[in-house]
């Protein structure tokens, strides 16, 4: 506190001594030779006769100047370094006090500037109140004459207005001289009555019929491209034309345009100058009469919006007859690449037909235009389908012809042909690259990057219906029966059939069946990812046709085999006078043949199918291995039947044993092993001599000759046979018959029938 304040005023014989002010307070007073005040409520360290009049007076001292209330908290304590005074704080003290007398002094400075303000904006109010006044007068007289030069310019761009149209007219600029004439047209027939108006307007009338007779000309001679024609229809409607009569112009007009771009895609067509790719056909096609159809059609709807229904009708009519025609083109073009093998350049000019109709397509969506280029696309990729279809079946073809000149072509001396395995490896490995090439060919239309791929068509059907059944499954099923074919009667093409294609062809199709079907089917699904639900042929299904086929080719070569044989033993019996044969004294050379022939198919048949299961052998078999026959138990097989002595009777004697033999099958089912394909040979064979036999009639000798020659048949053919008693007992039924037809039936020795089979 400063000597001379207003507390000094006050206590004047109050001098403070010493003070400290920490937060707006002081925390200690002295007055000299009197008093040592604390502030802590009370007299500390007073000096004698200090008194609580003292101590209120001081109090109500620092309320009136802290404003502080009584008891509030200070701080006491010796001063710091820097002179403020630390320490506790004690009641009495007042925190913040320089604060709010800050803000109270701003809050005042701002209520001064507020008022100063207010009077300022008071004063330019005046101010201003008094210049309106002043040019109120003025005022009104600017508006007026601005609008009197308006009307004066508008007047004078109505009576320039005809020159200005003919202007326009001489330099072509017909747009400028349409907007004018818009501008005051409505100025002249509200004003028509005025006789200054009338002759404007009639001037104008005479220039506007002239401009739009120039557009008209202009319009109708079709120079010009389409948006040069399409602005002037547009003018032409600005200047009140006939809207219905410039539709029917216009699209007449474009007529003419698209069906000379359809006349160009035509002479392409014919035969006299080199037609180019079918890639620059659709390029031109789509650059030309596409793009040409897109610009009528966006120009048409622009213009010609008002007309509603009626008008899109006719464009949708337009669009649909020209659309038929180009589409027609492009089929015609499209099934000249029916014959090429590669699909690539074909995928690549579909894709751009197709994305070049979809501007077409979305402007003029109920014309169908997408749509039907969507089915031709469809269609192309159907017809190709069915191109390597007939493909596949010509490569098959191609293969069994191969195999036929391979089987038919002459050995050279020293060098042997192919093998049947070889023959084999080589029609499964050609036919499988030509299923795998066709597969990649027909992949190409699901590419990603085609535009027509994500069609449902392509997602779906094409790939279960068309790539999966029609095409795989359908060429499985078409090499089944052109292999089934071959086993048609002999009169009609088996006859032909070597037997070895025969063999070649069954085991192709057991191969099929055990493993070929299932990979090509899961190589298909794997390409052709299928989101069809339509049912397609199980691989069982397809397995069980081409095993049913292998069964049905094995055992027409059986047939045919034993066919070949029979026919020899047919002839060798017929062409024979069995009556009156000399003694025998060799085998004959038809039953060597038999056994070479019989040989050559064992090997043959070695060649593609496994060895098969035979029954244990017995003890006179595994001699006869060495061309050791028992004596004992031929003499004991056919002496009963050909002694003249027996005193049974042979035919009795036949018959009984039959009751007691099994029962030969000789079309039993032919298993897919090769005791199974030359026991049925054998047996057909031995089936038709012993049919053969019962024809004829023998002497002794015949009898004789029947009785080595079969002998020298069981030396050979058990070893082939899957039950050696199957040989037996058709060689006993043999000899047996021949005995019953002899007149004098005495069979020859054991011994010598031995020694004559070994001699050959």
């Amino acid at each position: 506190m400063a000597p001379g304040s207003a507390s000094s005023q006050f206590f004047p014989s109050l001098t403070p001594v010493g003070c400290s002010w920490s937060d707006g307070g002081c925390s200690r007073w002295t007055w000299p030779g009197v008093w040592n005040w604390g502030l802590s409520g009370g007299a500390r360290g007073g000096g004698p006769g200090a008194s609580a009049e003292g101590a209120r007076d001081a109090e109500d001292l620092l309320r009136s100047l802290g404003g502080g209330e009584r008891g509030a908290p200070r701080r006491v304590g010796p001063p710091g370094p820097d002179g403020s005074q630390r320490g506790t704080l004690r009641p009495g003290s007042v925190p913040g006090q320089d604060t709010i007398r800050k803000m109270k002094n701003d809050f005042r400075k701002m209520e001064d500037e507020m008022d100063r303000l207010a009077t300022n904006m008071a004063v330019i109010t005046d101010f201003s109140a008094r210049i309106s006044a002043t040019l109120q007068d003025r005022h009104e007289r600017i508006t007026k004459l601005a609008g009197v030069h308006a009307l004066l310019r508008k007047l004078q761009f109505l009576f320039e207005l005809p020159s200005c149209l003919t202007k326009c007219v001489e330099l072509g600029a017909y747009g400028q001289a349409v907007r004018y004439q818009g501008r005051a047209r409505a100025v002249l027939q509200q004003y028509q009555h005025l006789p200054s108006f009338r002759a404007i307007q009639d001037d104008c009338q005479v220039i506007t019929a002239r401009l739009a007779q120039q557009l008209r000309q202009r319009f109708r001679e079709g120079g010009s491209g389409a948006p040069e024609q399409a602005e002037c229809v547009e003018l032409l409607l600005a200047l009140g034309e006939p809207a219905e009569e410039l539709c029917d112009e216009f699209l007449a007009n474009a007529r003419g345009r698209l069906e000379a771009e359809l006349r160009s895609l035509e002479a392409e067509l014919g035969p006299s100058p080199p037609a180019p790719d079918v890639l620059e056909f659709t390029d031109h096609g789509g650059s030309g009469f596409v793009g040409g159809l897109c610009q009528v059609a966006s120009a048409y709807q622009e213009l010609f919006a008002a007309q509603g229904a009626a008008g899109a009708e006719k464009l949708t009519a337009f669009a649909q007859e020209l659309g038929g025609r180009y589409f027609a083109l492009v089929e015609r073009r499209l099934a000249q690449e029916q014959g090429s093998g590669d699909n690539s350049l074909l995928v690549r000019a579909l894709d751009r037909f197709h994305r070049r109709l979809r501007a077409p397509g979305a402007l003029l969506a109920a014309a169908g235009l997408a749509e039907a280029a969507t089915e031709i696309v469809e269609r192309v990729a159907r017809e190709r389908l069915g191109h390597h279809l007939q493909g596949l079946r010509a490569a098959f073809l191609g293969c069994l012809t191969d195999v036929r000149q391979a089987l038919a072509a002459p050995r050279l001396a020293g060098k042997e042909g192919p093998g049947l395995a070889e023959l084999l490896a080589n029609v499964a490995s050609s036919i499988l690259s030509h299923i795998k090439a066709s597969l990649a060919a027909v992949h190409l239309f699901t590419a990603k990057e085609v535009s027509f791929s994500n069609k449902p068509y392509f997602r779906g059907e094409f790939c279960s219906q068309g790539v999966r059944e029609g095409l795989i499954v359908g060429f499985i099923r078409s090499m089944c029966q052109t292999a089934q074919s071959f086993c048609d009667s002999p009169g009609e093409k088996g006859g032909a059939t070597p037997p070895a294609l025969l063999l070649l062809l069954s085991r192709l199709c057991l191969d099929y069946e055990t493993a070929t079907i299932s990979y090509i089917l899961t190589l298909t699904d794997e390409q052709f990812l299928v989101q069809d639900q339509s049912p397609v042929t199980p691989v069982s299904t397809l397995c069980a046709e081409a095993r049913e086929t292998a069964r049905r080719l094995l055992t027409h070569y059986v047939k045919v085999q034993g066919l070949v044989i029979s026919q020899m033993l047919r002839k060798s019996v017929e062409t024979r006078d069995w009556l009156s044969t000399l003694e025998p004294r060799n085998v004959r050379a038809v039953m060597k043949r038999v056994v070479e022939d019989t040989t050559a198919i064992d090997v043959q048949v070695g060649l593609l199918y496994e060895e098969g299961v035979r029954k244990a052998q017995s003890s006179d078999s595994s001699k006869r291995t060495f061309s050791v026959y028992s004596s004992s138990r031929q003499q004991g097989r056919y002496a009963p039947s050909y002694t003249p002595s027996a005193p049974m009777d042979t035919n009795l004697l036949s018959n009984i044993q039959k009751l007691f033999s099994e029962r030969i099958d000789v079309f039993s089912p032919v298993e897919f092993n090769k005791v199974s394909v030359l026991t049925g040979i054998i047996k057909i064979s031995l089936k038709t001599l012993l049919e053969c036999v019962r024809l004829r009639t023998f002497g002794r000798f015949g009898l004789q000759q029947v009785q080595v020659d079969c002998h020298f048949l069981q030396l050979y053919l058990w070893r082939f046979v899957a039950d050696e008693e199957l040989v037996h007992l058709l060689l006993d039924e043999v000899v047996a018959s021949a005995a019953l037809r002899c007149p004098d039936p005495v069979p020859m020795e054991p011994s010598v029938v031995e020694v004559i089979c070994e001699r050959g």
